[in-house]
């Protein structure tokens, strides 16, 4: 059954049922890393995006610092999708961290189409090695947001 068939907009899951249908260590292994490292708590919000035969659709858990993503979590069986977006201005950034990651990961990076406000990726997250790949991503927007809120206090 998908994701979304078990929680619809008018029934958010609790961290357990959360937990109990990614059934993956590598989600409490990321969750317990954003949460420590850059102190803030999981938030879910409900999509109701339609695209990739509901792929998206569902409940999503997101990692925001100073009210912008670090990164978005869906929840799948057996393990989870990441997603990471850049702005334009940390493409650059981005485009060199990425050289220093899993050939999956390079691969994701690759294949998603930029524009001119950016680039968002997804990632199954099924390894040891992408989930290090996410962390990495993840600090790089921690420090992009960090640096932004710095310049313009």
């Amino acid at each position: 059954m998908q994701w979304s068939e078990l929680f619809q907009a008018e029934k958010e899951p609790t961290e357990k049922q959360i937990t109990e249908f990614i059934a993956n260590p590598l989600w409490h292994e990321l969750s317990d890393h954003l949460q420590s490292t850059y102190k803030i708590k999981p938030k879910c919000a409900y999509s109701g995006c339609s695209m990739g035969d509901g792929y998206w659709k569902g409940w999503n858990i997101k990692f925001k610092k100073s009210g912008k993503a670090l990164c978005t979590i869906y929840p799948k069986e057996g393990y989870f999708v990441a997603m990471v977006s850049f702005n334009a201005k940390e493409m650059d950034d981005a485009d060199a961290l990425i050289q220093l990651c899993d050939e999956y990961t390079k691969n994701q990076y690759h294949q998603a189409k930029s524009s001119k406000l950016g680039k968002s990726i997804s990632f199954e997250v099924t390894n040891e090695k992408i989930l290090h790949d996410i962390k990495e991503l993840a600090a790089l927007r921690a420090y992009s947001i960090k640096k932004n809120t710095t310049q313009t206090a």
